[in-house]
């Protein structure tokens, strides 16, 4: 067993200030790397120790796989966590962070590569009885796979063999569509993955989006954590979280994580991951993919289980057992997670730029927020537009609305547009509330969730009312020693 004493975040913002946190609680040193274009997050206040990476634009900078294991090696670390995004996938970053003699914290190199590929994925879940949607594989014939995707059956979903996050995915209804859809697919998946491999599957109507956390050791157990509902989604990205799934029946619950589990055992699954499955209203369920890495919405899943997954995916790294079986799982309440966004969901969700003028986060009990900016931090378009995430949990689903809903009020950033009063209005939504949801809920209730627009007499009241509330501040900073006099004058 080798202990972590030092240990390099490939990664940056709030996930990077996330590993921190438990980093230190177990004491083990931190180093975060910073580009001249993000110098002001809160993780380089809280590391141990912070470098300075290069690249143009500066997403390249977290992208150069050679840059960061030398910076690691060069700061003295002993592992490289790499948070999600950027190089968390990517099978050869694994392997050449272990042929540095360092430890990956994640799964080894060839499961990622195995799992990570949703063609080789799909496969694989075929051979150990999971089911999966009707499909058309590229791979097997490029000239005839329009031909073939065009037999499975319309509506169709064209994705890209290593995309994610929406990107590379075109739904087709019609067949008069299928070519172009190909075409923007394929340029989409080569863009943003570098592979315009792709294949084609039935798309589910109407369909949850049902995902289980998964965690596996060296010593090959393998366990689930529950699931989470992550059917609130605007092009193919998720909004909200919730863990558990609302309404889920307890024998498709069973029957979903126990093949989750089935899958990562079979792949020597090791560390965190997350199996994603698409279900059916009329209740089956069918393998989408499998995240060979932390999710965003793990918050979910620590809030209801109260286990620390980052320290979980510390200690299996360095060999250590799980040390919890599967029946010692416990799952409490209802948790709901709300990622806060830099953009105008009103507009549709075009990202927004700009500086982060104030910024307030709500406090109480059952109540977390995960922020990666602070006040005077430029929010701009090198990087994913997500700012924060908002979690709670409360003793039933009702009740963690209820918190979400608080929570959402008291949250207030100036200077960037986020979409913090639009996820406010989803969770206000009755059909959300009766826990009717699926991937099309933003889409089919849009009406619903524009906001009503200000008569000028309330537009007026309000900002006479936000004027008077609000705190004197100066544009510039004011030198000692009248910064300490506060309002004082003589």
């Amino acid at each position: 067993m080798t202990l972590i004493r030092k240990l390099f975040i490939a990664n940056r913002a709030e996930i990077a200030l996330r590993i921190v946190r438990t980093a230190q609680r177990l004491g083990i040193d931190t180093v975060v790397p910073w580009h001249q274009q993000d110098r002001a997050g809160p993780a380089l206040a809280a590391a141990t120790e912070t470098v300075e990476v290069f690249g143009e634009p500066p997403v390249a900078a977290w992208l150069d796989a050679q840059a960061m294991i030398r910076a690691a090696r060069e700061s003295g670390c002993d592992a490289i966590h790499p948070g999600y995004g950027f190089l968390s996938e990517n099978a050869a970053f694994a392997q050449a962070v272990t042929d540095a003699g360092l430890l990956f914290v994640g799964p080894p190199a060839k499961v990622i590569e195995l799992m990570g590929d949703k063609i080789s994925a799909r496969h694989f879940a075929v051979q150990h009885n999971v089911p999966v949607t009707p499909s058309a594989d590229e791979a097997d014939d490029p000239a005839t796979f329009a031909e073939r995707a065009r037999a499975v059956g319309f509506p169709l979903l064209i994705k890209g063999a290593a995309g994610g996050g929406g990107k590379g995915m075109q739904i087709v209804r019609h067949e008069d569509a299928l070519a172009d859809a190909i075409t923007i697919a394929r340029g989409e998946s080569q863009r943003y993955f570098g592979d315009g491999r792709l294949f084609a599957e039935r798309f589910v109507e109407r369909p949850r989006h049902i995902e289980v956390q998964v965690f596996g050791d060296t010593q090959g157990h393998v366990i689930h954590l529950g699931e989470r509902e992550c059917s609130i989604q605007r092009r193919f990205q998720k909004l909200i979280e919730e863990s558990p799934a609302p309404g889920l029946a307890p024998e498709l619950r069973e029957r979903i994580c126990a093949a989750a589990v089935r899958l990562a055992s079979a792949a020597g699954y090791v560390n965190a991951g997350t199996v994603e499955c698409i279900v059916s209203p009329e209740g089956e369920f069918f393998f989408l993919e499998m995240n060979t890495r932390l999710q965003v919405e793990h918050p979910v899943t620590e809030m209801v289980t109260g286990l620390d997954l980052v320290e979980l995916q510390l200690r299996v790294a360095q060999g250590e057992p799980l040390g919890i079986a599967q029946s010692e799982v416990r799952s409490a309440g209802h948790a709901i997670e709300c990622r806060i966004l830099a953009e105008d969901a009103d507009a549709g969700f075009v990202p927004d730029t700009g500086h982060v003028l104030m910024l307030r986060t709500p406090q109480g009990p059952g109540v977390r927020f995960d922020g990666g900016v602070t006040e005077g931090a430029a929010v701009t378009a090198d990087f994913d537009s997500m700012l924060a995430k908002l979690v709670v949990q409360g003793a039933d689903r009702r009740l963690a609305i209820s918190r979400m809903r608080t929570a959402l009020a008291e949250t207030s950033m100036l200077g960037v547009t986020v979409n913090s009063d639009f996820l406010s209005r989803v969770l206000h939504h009755p059909a959300f509330g009766r826990g009717e949801t699926d991937t099309g809920f933003l889409e089919r209730h849009r009406a619903d969730l524009m906001p009503v627009p200000l008569s000028d007499a309330e537009r007026d009241a309000v900002l006479a009312v936000a004027a008077s509330a609000a705190p004197q501040r100066s544009a510039r900073p004011i030198p000692e020693p009248y910064a300490s006099m506060g309002a004082w004058r003589n």
